[in-house]
């Protein structure tokens, strides 16, 4: 039987990783809006571009319809609104967990098996929201940036090194943030640590330039901010799971005291496959980078305590 996969939100992100997935033949293809006519636009020229990439996935566009999410066997929300000239901090995160809430619950209604990929920001608070609002168990519930955040790292050692990014692996933990942490001694080039192939001081920038990665884009930008690797991101989290792939990928998991964190969602290690979230792997760590994880860990602690206050 062919998989299903509902992507929210036909901004950037949402339409780049509906265009993923339809080209990788991942799954069929419903992507979902608010605004009247743009998912359908948005889907119409998608199907458009299936004879000259060579692909046979459906793709449909509504307007706030959620009965075609029915059965989904994977969700994408990319849906939210950016920080806007003169919002404050409090209003971003009291509109995003209103729309976070909202999409949740109408998705878990009709598509009560699918697993959650949850790309709203902020990431980690928004996968609490998702969590609470769908009531799905915590294995179907994952939030997408520590494969985008590694992708970032993999990208800036191929680039200083001069090696194929295909040879580059790394991990990062932890929030989706400033406080994230991008670990050199678990990053490797065809298997050589970049501790042995980089001094430090090279390796303490290629890590500052991961966490503020983002920010980097953004002021290139201009008026817009990452879409294309966030869903290449998302996409790589789907694929694991609609093939049953058992890949170990860095994303944000509900913790039940895996690595000393409680009833909380934060970037670690975990083994995907078609139930979602198989298993979470546990490393070993550095008293030092226990530490930087703990400090990140209590930054998305104070973003759900901030939405308990706003709730």
């Amino acid at each position: 039987m062919k998989k299903k996969a509902t992507v929210i939100g036909a901004g950037n992100v949402g339409a780049t990783a509906a265009m993923r997935l339809a080209e990788k033949e991942l799954a069929d293809v419903v992507l979902i809006d608010v605004l009247e006519g743009v998912p359908a636009g948005k889907a119409l020229d998608l199907a458009e571009a299936a004879p000259i990439e060579k692909h046979d996935a459906g793709i449909v566009g509504v307007t706030g319809d959620y009965s075609y999410a029915r059965d989904s066997d994977i969700v994408i929300i990319t849906a939210g609104i950016a920080r806007k000239p003169g919002m404050s901090r409090d209003d971003l995160l009291a509109t995003n967990m209103k729309i976070m809430h909202s999409v949740t619950r109408e998705v878990a209604a009709v598509a009560p098996r699918a697993v959650l990929i949850v790309v709203s920001n902020p990431l980690d608070a928004m996968c609490h929201v998702a969590y609470e609002a769908s009531g799905f168990p915590k294995s179907r519930v994952i939030g997408m940036a520590g494969v985008l955040d590694s992708a970032r790292f993999r990208t800036f050692i191929a680039m200083e090194l001069k090696v194929s990014v295909e040879n580059t692996h790394a991990f990062v933990l932890g929030g989706h943030g400033d406080t994230m942490v991008p670990l050199p001694r678990y990053s490797n080039v065809a298997g050589i640590p970049i501790t042995e192939l980089l001094p430090p001081d090279r390796i303490a920038a290629l890590v500052e330039r991961t966490r503020t990665g983002g920010a980097e884009i953004v002021g290139l930008l201009k008026t817009g901010s990452a879409y294309y690797a966030p869903a290449s991101a998302a996409v790589e989290m789907a694929e694991a799971i609609l093939k049953d792939k058992k890949k170990i990928l860095p994303c944000a998991a509900l913790l039940t005291g895996e690595y000393g964190i409680k009833d909380l969602f934060i970037g670690v290690p975990v083994k995907l496959g078609e139930g979602g979230i198989e298993e979470v792997i546990e490393i070993t760590l550095t008293d030092s980078e226990r530490e930087a994880l703990n400090r990140s860990a209590d930054a998305v602690r104070k973003l759900v305590e901030d939405m308990k206050r706003l709730s």
